[in-house]
């Protein structure tokens, strides 16, 4: 959806969620001395400011990560990433997905950007540090993932990360994840929806559960961020989790527990 822009977003529960398991994912492929493939199937611009006119507009980022953050360990991946990033960026910018892959991974990994909308676009090639090894691709990100997979590194993640604003993207997505499954085999992949109160993903994660049956659903709930609002809570469905994703997963589901 080409009206749909992350500033409005940036910081909040979701992505608290979301980045917070992005963060031990990476840091724990990077562990081992072999490179390995990022790709990014729906962007943003990469960096927020929390303090901007968009964030203050819908106070997301107020209950989430600003709330939030308290919460979590001193040491968790999530906070000291931030941290990092803070101390380059200032205290209240945020960084999208694309630049805490490019903070957590190596000179030697690739990494494969999808950003469709315009103006969000060109933010992110103005945001992303330059690399030989950095692609930004202003094209349709579930089309090229299909078009990358299997990336070469094999080993790697991938995020699918779609506005969820179109309903037919349930139906595609549920049919999708299998299928890039199948082309590669070895790869995770990281697909975010968000929980509305209507529980019109209920029956994705179904057929997901069906296709995929060791797949991982990780699920948090949160109270809506303003009156009126229809986000109730987060998904994440991993596919091949890296070892410990999951007890990171009831660690994170204690922790909105005790934020909610």
């Amino acid at each position: 959806m080409l009206s749909y822009q992350h500033a409005y977003h940036a910081g909040n529960a979701a992505d608290v969620h979301k980045h917070s398991l992005l963060t031990v994912a990476l840091n724990y492929l990077t562990k081992k001395d072999k490179a390995l493939s990022y790709i990014e199937t729906h962007a943003g611009r990469g960096l927020y400011d929390l303090t901007d006119a968009a964030a203050q507009k819908t106070g997301e980022a107020a209950q989430g990560v600003a709330r939030m953050l308290q919460s979590f360990p001193r040491d968790h991946d999530y906070v000291e990433m931030l941290g990092t990033f803070r101390a380059t960026h200032g205290p209240d910018a945020y960084p999208g997905s694309p630049l805490i892959a490019a903070q957590l991974l190596r000179r030697f990994d690739r990494i494969d950007l999808a950003e469709l909308h315009p103006a969000e676009h060109a933010a992110l090639v103005q945001t992303m540090p330059v690399s030989p090894n950095t692609r930004i691709h202003k094209r349709d990100g579930l089309e090229m993932a299909k078009a990358l997979t299997p990336p070469d590194p094999r080993r790697g993640l991938m995020l699918i990360d779609p506005s969820w604003e179109v309903r037919d993207d349930y139906v595609r997505l549920a049919t999708l994840l299998p299928l890039l499954h199948r082309k590669w085999g070895v790869g995770i992949l990281m697909m975010w929806y968000p929980l509305l109160a209507d529980r019109r993903h209920a029956p994705m994660t179904r057929a997901l559960r069906e296709a995929i049956p060791d797949i991982m659903i990780h699920e948090v709930r949160f109270p809506p961020a303003r009156d009126g609002h229809g986000m109730v809570g987060s998904g994440l469905a991993v596919v091949n989790p890296p070892w410990g994703l999951d007890r990171e997963a009831a660690r994170l589901t204690e922790i909105f527990t005790r934020s909610g």
